[in-house]
């Protein structure tokens, strides 16, 4: 049986200035297919390749395959659909399945819009899509899909159709188990801009223990697993040695939150001497670098390169209205440490709120400058329709073009501000921050690898602006503030919003944050939160002090290591 998995065509100006970014979905699902003996297989990105519908509608006709699986996050959902419409034009008997995050909570709406969908994979679907390749495999899998859990689909009665799901498939206990078959990429499509070399995006853990009401990570994955950080370093060995990758990112949303494996990785690492051919970055909380702050050098002499700091809100209002518990002192401090210890260093900033003013936004920028990181990002406030905040903010949510969902357009327009001037206001802040930047910081950054890694960034960031490519400013016709006024974000008005469908999904967080007022604490967010995740058995409570004896040895550690370490 041929199998096609297609990542699909959209662009908004985000992430990519950075470079091309490796889809790591494909892998994993290509790993787990494989392993059970489904050997045919063909992955097209069409993003980073830029395929027209065209240009798949051929290669779809070459390659003949039996299932065609596509992946979407909720800007890309519709580019992901019109993929799966072409298939089914080019041969009405292929099976097309989606899955992904948005196709997940929205089924009922994905599947209304696009009939053409066959399936919709909801969860993490290594397991899922084995059992869907089996089905097909076999020529009764429309007979036999009321039997596998995690599915959704349209079936016809008497004349009309319904939307089915079957019920929640459990999430994959044994991540260990799944071994990713990163062959199925060409690596010479993914290239990280700041450094000039080939990029991965591994993964240590899924899901996320917090409960960070604008997040719908910890909602999607469920519950919080962690894998064996020797398999992961294993992996990573795989990615540098075989396919000469240069840069991985952590795909985790906060790797540092389990103390212990996070350590045990970086020790990996340095023991099979990684950490001098590979850089490497990750997102975390402010509170962990508060914690870890003896550990920081150890860290970076692991190869961690570049840290995003989840600040994301200036006002101490916004951080409450966040789940968070971070403070405005806590985020200056986290930043500082950082740079001491060698680490690139991002602030993440969330604008674009009901309550935004051009006072607000430039709050922000004064304390950006304050604080002092090698990097700031503002994002547009982008609320996911399957998460807390949208319900809490949806009398505030006037458009429904998920293609806008992207961190870039404005979705909720500010009561004191049209949404160009909020536009302007932001560029405005990018603009004095890396002018200052480039002249006054980073060519002043010492000699070494973190100056080299700076000069990088404001490379990729300065090629995106010329090419009218960042913050998708060329589509929209922004030109500067005197556009302002005319700058069209382009929004369907047609589109109409449905309902998540999550009464069957409830995530380990979230039964915690309900089973008692008293754990509140633990519901903070991906820039905050005073309290460390607890240790998922009581087995580890019997090897505390081991572990206290291991943290203090690594402390010591840290402390030599950086004397030796070049900033």
């Amino acid at each position: 049986m041929r199998i096609l998995l297609i990542h699909p065509n959209y662009h908004s100006g985000g992430a990519e200035i950075a470079g091309h970014w490796p889809p790591a979905w494909a892998p994993y699902l290509a790993g787990a297919l494989k392993t059970n003996g489904f050997t045919d297989i063909k992955f097209v990105d069409a993003m980073t390749e830029d395929l027209s519908e065209d240009k798949l509608a051929a290669i779809m006709a070459e390659y003949k395959p039996d299932l065609v699986g596509v992946t979407s996050i909720t800007p890309s959902i519709y580019a992901a659909e019109q993929t799966l419409k072409t298939a089914k034009q080019v041969d009405p008997k292929v099976v097309t399945m989606l899955g992904g995050v948005h196709a997940t909570f929205m089924y009922q709406q994905v599947l209304t819009e696009a009939p053409w969908v066959d399936v919709i994979v909801r969860g993490e679907g290594e397991e899922i899509v084995v059992e869907l390749a089996r089905a097909v495999e076999s020529g009764q899998w429309q007979a036999n899909r009321a039997e596998i859990k995690g599915l959704a689909y349209t079936e016809g009665m008497n004349g009309e159709s319904k939307i089915v799901a079957t019920p929640a498939a459990p999430t994959v206990k044994d991540l260990d188990a799944i071994s990713p078959d990163w062959g199925i990429l060409d690596w010479t499509l993914y290239k990280y801009i700041p450094m000039n070399t080939r990029v991965a995006i591994p993964n240590m853990a899924r899901g996320c223990p917090f409960t960070c009401s604008f997040c719908s990570q910890w909602k999607f994955w469920r519950d919080y697993r962690v894998r064996d950080p020797k398999k992961v370093v294993d992996e990573i060995e795989e990615l540098v040695n075989k396919y000469q990758v240069g840069f991985f990112i952590l795909a985790d949303e906060e790797p540092t939150i389990n103390r212990k494996k996070f350590i045990q990785f970086c020790e990996e690492l340095i023991a099979r001497g990684l950490n001098k051919k590979v850089q490497w970055g990750i997102n975390t909380r402010v509170t962990d670098i508060l914690r870890d702050e003896q550990l920081l050098k150890f860290y970076n002499e692991a190869g961690l390169m570049h840290v995003s700091l989840g600040t994301e809100a200036a006002a101490q209002l916004k951080l409450d209205l966040f789940n968070k518990e971070t403070k405005i002192s806590d985020n200056k401090k986290a930043i500082r440490l950082l740079r001491e210890a060698g680490i690139v260093v991002e602030a993440q900033f969330i604008v674009g709120l009901d309550s935004e003013t051009p006072e607000t936004l430039e709050e922000t920028y004064r304390m950006a400058m304050d604080w002092k990181p090698d990097l700031a990002n503002w994002s547009m406030y982008t609320p996911w329709p399957f998460t807390p905040l949208f319900k809490e903010l949806s009398d505030k949510v006037e458009v429904f073009d998920f293609a806008k969902y992207n961190f870039v357009t404005p979705i909720v327009k500010p009561a004191a501000m049209e949404r160009g001037e909020l536009l302007d206001r932001v560029m405005n802040n990018y603009r004095r921050f890396y002018m200052y930047k480039a002249f006054f910081s980073y060519p002043w950054s010492g000699t070494g690898r973190r100056r080299r890694y700076l000069l990088g960034c404001l490379k990729a960031f300065l090629k995106a602006g010329f090419e009218r490519k960042f913050y998708d400013l060329g589509r929209v016709g922004y030109w500067g503030p005197q556009s302002k006024k005319k700058v069209d974000f382009h929004f369907d008005t047609t589109r109409t919003i449905a309902d998540a469908q999550t009464s069957d999904w409830e995530a380990n967080a979230d039964r915690s944050r309900k089973s008692a007022a008293s754990q509140m604490a633990i519901v903070s967010a991906c820039g905050g939160g005073s309290e460390q995740m607890s240790e998922p058995s009581n087995c580890e409570v019997a090897k505390e002090a081991l572990a206290e004896t291991v943290t203090s040895r690594m402390v010591d550690n840290a402390n030599e290591a950086g004397s030796h370490t070049r900033h």
